[in-house]
């Protein structure tokens, strides 16, 4: 019995990376070898245990026969008599196709360190077509490792694979689990161009491949194209740090340019709703989180108002605040103004703007929820007045806080959407 490192930490290691986390396969062992050691079973669809002590995963080497379309469409053959060599060859990548032994020695029998200095992601066998997850995987691949390229032969099988209906078997659980992957990567928009670049991504996010080519006005957007917008979107908001959630809010906030008729472009008036009536069924197609959801939901409603602050009066101020919830939920808000940030700074020659309007509406949120409901409340001789009054003394200080200069809600012009 043999135990070898491989993946990720090998090929992490050999790129000077850390290493999260590390996967072991067993050559020559049985189950009953492995419990015997004291290693608890918690594979469904093929034995894997868990080490008694560091808890790392040990699979057993394992050959598969796709029986049925999809990705669960296999059956596994795990026994002692499986080698080495032929478990590395149904994984998906050359570059996670290594093995190191216990005593440092690298098995690489599909030239994985070659592809890893050539910076190529190419796939191991034609076993590849078989899981369409892996379409996936590359793109997601892609978007971690941004200096490297797509192999043309990999591209290729890729396309054919969408060709084949393979990707319409995926479940939406597993597409948004690649999804929410690749967009907390360095740089996601590499994900959505490999999508785009083998035609899966007009399979997977139609209302997101729609948006190339549709024009946008050059005074906005210097970039003009909106998928090319919304690329530099999503980098930006990878680049300031911002949570799955405002990630995908900014993915999400310009679907509805797509829908624009043609005789109003490049003009997008009414985007936002439009933005707001795609995403509700993207979201409940794909089973994306509540939390994602509803902000990619106020971001796409609001995005604009959020903007324009210098146009808004003190009145228009508190009403967004309310709908946006932002006095309960002010964590959610500030992810709402990080993608915002994301949006504005998205765009050419705008990446290290400020993005001015964040800091108003900061300061907006800050005074209304100082005001003190409770004790208006208290103070109201009719009860059915209460929430006109709170409202007026809301609205009456951020108008203070306006006339005062203590927010500068007229000052921040900047290019809106």
């Amino acid at each position: 019995m043999k135990a070898y490192i491989v993946g990720g930490a090998v090929r992490d290691q050999l790129l000077g990376l850390p290493v999260r986390d590390r996967d072991w396969v067993v050559v020559g062992a049985r189950p009953e070898d492995l419990l015997a050691q004291g290693f608890r079973p918690v594979g469904k669809d093929f034995p894997v245990f868990l080490h008694p002590e560091t808890q790392e995963e040990y699979a057993l080497a394992r050959t598969e026969r796709k029986t049925a379309p999809g990705y669960k469409g296999f059956v596994f053959h795990a026994a002692p008599d499986v080698t080495l060599e032929e478990d590395l060859v149904r994984r998906d990548l050359t570059i996670n196709a290594i093995a190191r032994g216990e005593d440092g020695t690298i098995v690489d029998p599909h030239h994985g360190r070659a592809d890893l200095e050539a910076r190529v992601l190419r796939h191991v066998s034609a076993a590849f077509a078989e899981d369409p997850v892996r379409i996936l995987r590359v793109a997601r691949f892609a978007a971690r490792f941004a200096d490297f390229s797509v192999a043309p032969e990999t591209l290729a099988l890729m396309s054919a694979m969408v060709a084949a209906d393979e990707v319409d078997a995926l479940v939406p659980e597993r597409v948004w689990q690649e999804l929410a992957r690749g967009l907390m990567e360095a740089r996601p928009s590499r994900m959505f161009e490999v999508l785009r670049a083998c035609g899966a991504l007009a399979r997977i996010l139609p209302e997101l491949d729609a948006l190339w080519g549709v024009p946008q006005r050059p005074d906005f957007h210097p970039e003009v194209d909106t998928g090319v917008h919304m690329m530099l979107v999503v980098d930006m908001a990878a680049r300031i740090e911002a949570p799955l959630a405002a990630r995908f809010a900014a993915l999400g906030h310009d679907l509805g340019k797509g829908g624009t008729p043609a005789a109003t472009l490049p003009r997008h008036s009414g985007h936002e709703a439009r933005s707001v009536a795609l995403l509700g069924p993207l979201c409940q197609r794909l089973r994306v989180p509540a939390e994602c959801r509803d902000l990619a939901l106020l971001v796409a409603r609001h995005h604009g108002e959020i903007h324009r602050c210098e146009e808004l009066r003190a009145s228009t101020v508190v009403r967004i605040l309310e709908r946006c919830d932002a006095l309960r939920r002010p964590e959610r808000f500030e992810q709402l103004l990080l993608a915002c940030e994301a949006d504005y700074r998205g765009r050419q020659g705008f990446a290290e703007r400020p993005y001015l309007p964040a800091r108003c509406w900061r300061q907006a949120l800050a005074a209304v929820r100082a005001v003190d409901a409770g004790a208006l409340a208290r103070a109201c001789a009719e009860p059915a007045r209460i929430p006109q009054r709170i409202n007026e003394a809301r609205v009456a200080t951020v108008r203070q806080l306006v006339r005062s200069d203590q927010i500068s809600l007229h000052r921040t012009k900047i290019s809106p959407k």
